[in-house]
């Protein structure tokens, strides 16, 4: 794995509901990164039972604004992914990345009045401003159980030009899944040439 880079940071981008919640493989990542000397920004967005893109994204935009001038890596989960990819459509030179992980990333299904969210819609995504957004590479990892996830992932991941790990019955990819600690995502935090094992891989 990769040593320690005083110059790199992450960004850690949360769904829906999510509070924050110690359980979380996402405050287990953020944790295990700090205490392994990287520098970590873990923000609680506002509202996230009742999230508005508009802003979201302007959390999302001051935050990508603190990362720095060397190795930016963003990770994100559930309706963090929709975020991204909405906001990948316009985002800012200066704001552009290195590197995204995007964890269960959501299929139209997902896009509802009933799940609170629909304005996050992702539609109409251009490849193109996906891979200027991060300029060494986009990977999603994909549950094979996940009800909220594009129904073909594959075909999905291909479209988008995304690399693709996929995990065999881990649902949402949630701490009611399994996930709170979570070694396979920090492998690939630290080292991006490692793909995302799931917590039932071998």
């Amino acid at each position: 794995m990769n040593d320690v880079s005083p110059s790199r940071r992450f960004l850690l981008l949360h769904g829906l509901d999510n509070h924050r919640p110690r359980g979380h493989w996402m405050w287990w990542l953020a944790e295990s990164l700090r205490q392994r000397g990287e520098q970590v920004l873990y923000p609680q967005f506002p509202a996230p039972d009742q999230p508005s893109l508009g802003t979201w994204t302007d959390l999302l935009h001051a935050e990508l604004a603190q990362l720095g001038d060397g190795e930016r890596v963003v990770v994100a989960h559930s309706l963090g992914t929709a975020l991204w990819l909405r906001a990948s459509q316009s985002l800012p030179e200066d704001l552009r990345v290195s590197r995204v992980l995007l964890v269960s990333p959501l299929g139209e299904q997902a896009f509802t009045a009933e799940n609170r969210n629909e304005e996050f819609a992702v539609a109409d995504v251009d490849p193109g401003l996906v891979a200027a957004a991060s300029g060494k590479s986009t990977r999603a990892v994909v549950s094979t159980t996940d009800p909220y996830t594009p129904a073909e992932a594959a075909a999905w991941a291909a479209e988008l030009g995304v690399d693709l790990d996929l995990l065999t019955a881990a649902g949402h990819i949630t701490p009611g899944d399994g996930y709170g600690p979570w070694p396979g995502v920090l492998g690939w935090c630290l080292d991006a040439t490692v793909p995302v094992r799931g917590n039932a891989t071998p």
